[in-house]
């Protein structure tokens, strides 16, 4: 599973400097706006971390749907996970009254982060590229089986 990890990891890595590179740029050479630079910026971090884990780390899985179905569903996770972190930052700001800058910086970069990659890997692994785990590894799934990915 360590190489699953690191695979996802680099993958998410590359991902975040485009979503940050792209989003910084957006919003200082291009005029645009906080959200719409966001929008624009997350749509190309969910793309750049589905090529790296289609072509690296789950390249030997067998499509278990099409292609544009399946980044419909990394597109969705991402999208969960994304929300996870807005979760965290409102209840942190909102509900519990922590407004400083460092404290949105901690709930949702930080707590939010690690519980929303939690829930990406998760979901990736088991909705998108379906592994099935045997011995402790991570296995691509034989092309067609049908065998839920939590059973060995």
């Amino acid at each position: 599973m360590a190489p699953e990890i690191a695979g996802f990891a680099l993958a998410g890595g590359a991902a975040y400097a485009a979503d940050l590179g792209l989003f910084i740029w957006l919003r200082g050479h291009s005029g645009l706006g906080p959200l719409t630079a966001k929008s624009l910026s997350f749509l190309a971090g969910c793309a750049v971390a589905y090529l790296g884990n289609a072509l690296g780390t789950y390249r030997r899985c067998a499509p278990a749907a099409g292609r544009a179905r399946r980044f419909g569903v990394f597109f969705a996770v991402n999208a969960a996970g994304a929300g996870v972190q807005l979760l965290c930052l409102a209840a942190s700001h909102y509900v519990l009254g922590f407004t400083s800058p460092r404290a949105d910086i901690f709930s949702g970069a930080g707590v939010g982060m690690v519980l929303a990659t939690v829930l990406r890997f998760w979901g990736t692994r088991t909705l998108v590229f379906r592994t099935a785990i045997r011995g402790g590894r991570g296995v691509p799934r034989p092309e067609g089986g049908s065998r839920p990915p939590w059973t060995g």
